[in-house]
């Protein structure tokens, strides 16, 4: 019998309680939307699966708590992650602040090479716009590509070290959820 899917890579959505993560994910996987959400407990998980550059791709979405408290819990969840979601809240200047504690704690719990992409949320408050504008789209495809690439490439053998750099998003098309 076949798989459903040519590959599944674990991403994992980080930032700090509020910026809108749960949001995102059931937008993403479920294509619903609901502006009344209670605060994450721990970790969950949505998968939903895409077709990039011909190959079926099975993302499994991990939404973390962004409150301190669960640090511990979530952070066990890097490790293995093959693409970071960093959010903020473009409403809320210190959630964008906060983005380089959550690089640190990619740095010392995620494994060496992660994709990591950086997502501004929350752009249909653009009247309480508090971060200059970062607009971005297709925020998990973009990133299961980067993936896709990046292991093509090791299995052909290219040396090229590991990328650091948070990558930038689609800015074709963008929707108000994103951006």
């Amino acid at each position: 019998m076949a798989k459903a899917y040519d590959h599944l890579f674990k991403l994992l959505l980080i930032g700090d309680s509020g910026v809108g993560k749960t949001c995102l994910i059931i937008r993403f996987a479920e294509d619903n939307f609901n502006n009344t959400y209670i605060s994450t407990i721990g970790i969950d998980f949505k998968i939903r699966t895409v077709n990039i550059e011909g190959k079926k791709i099975k993302l499994q979405v991990w939404d973390t708590a962004g409150q301190e408290r669960f640090k511990t819990i979530t952070t066990a969840y890097y490790r293995g992650a093959m693409g970071i979601i960093l959010v903020y809240d473009i409403t809320d200047e210190k959630s964008f602040e906060n983005i380089q504690n959550w690089m640190k704690s990619i740095k010392e719990h995620a494994s060496a090479g992660v994709e990591r992409l950086l997502l501004g949320n929350k752009c249909d408050m653009e009247a309480k716009r508090r971060v200059q504008k970062e607009q971005a789209d297709k925020a998990f495809s973009s990133l299961a590509r980067d993936i896709l690439l990046k292991s093509g490439s090791q299995r052909v053998g290219n040396d090229k070290p590991p990328s650091t750099d948070l990558k930038p998003c689609d800015k074709k098309n963008t929707k108000c959820s994103l951006g």
